[in-house]
């Protein structure tokens, strides 16, 4: 029983230091795979500013256009006004606008929602053309690395830095190995090498 005590204590003790010690290394980010599961092709793409969509709405073609989500992340749509589509996903804002379009303004609306085009994605520091670029589909680091010019003599071509959109903190990639994918709105730095 005593040994027990003793355990808990000193693991209380512990904690706050383990815990302080992780808060200035980059964590790893997870593989392409699990990358995948969450990517634009998926159910659970969350939409943002920069995405373009073509909303349908059937039998009502003056409804049915294409619309750019705002930096507010909105989209302005007639009849119901503002409809707030950032960090929602297609299904959610299809069910919003249906539901608000059935309030007394569409019988028995019909909607479709689909992104045309993906928010883009940037890529900085050691590669030959840093910037802004298009998202396609099935995009990794590695391809994203390509598109940018490929990497300047002083690049390292071990490990670069992929920050989520809107994340808190970017996290370290293996650019060798697993591909890593991309998902719209990320940024990607390549640091320099040190010998």
């Amino acid at each position: 029983m005593r040994t027990f005590t003793i355990t808990v204590a000193t693991a209380a003790l512990i904690m706050p230091f383990l815990s302080g010690c992780s808060e200035g290394r980059v964590a790893p980010l997870a593989s392409a795979s699990a990358a995948q599961n969450g990517s634009a092709q998926a159910g659970g793409y969350h939409l943002g500013a920069g995405d373009k969509l073509r909303i349908t709405v059937y039998n009502e073609p003056a409804l049915t256009g294409e619309y750019s989500v705002t930096p507010a992340g909105a989209v302005a749509f007639p009849l119901i006004g503002t409809v707030n589509v950032a960090d929602h996903t297609i299904e959610q804002v299809t069910a919003d606008i249906t539901h608000r379009l059935d309030g007394g303004y569409v019988q028995d609306p019909r909607v479709s929602v689909e992104v045309l085009n993906f928010r883009p994605f940037y890529i900085l520091g050691e590669v030959n053309k840093p910037g802004e670029y298009p998202y396609s589909s099935g995009l990794t680091v590695d391809k994203a690395v390509a598109l940018a010019g490929g990497f300047t003599y002083r690049a390292n071509s071990r490990v670069g830095f992929l920050r989520r959109d809107n994340g808190p903190a970017e996290g370290s990639v293996a650019l060798r190995g697993t591909p890593v994918a991309v998902q719209p709105g990320d940024t990607i730095r390549i640091g320099e090498r040190y010998f």
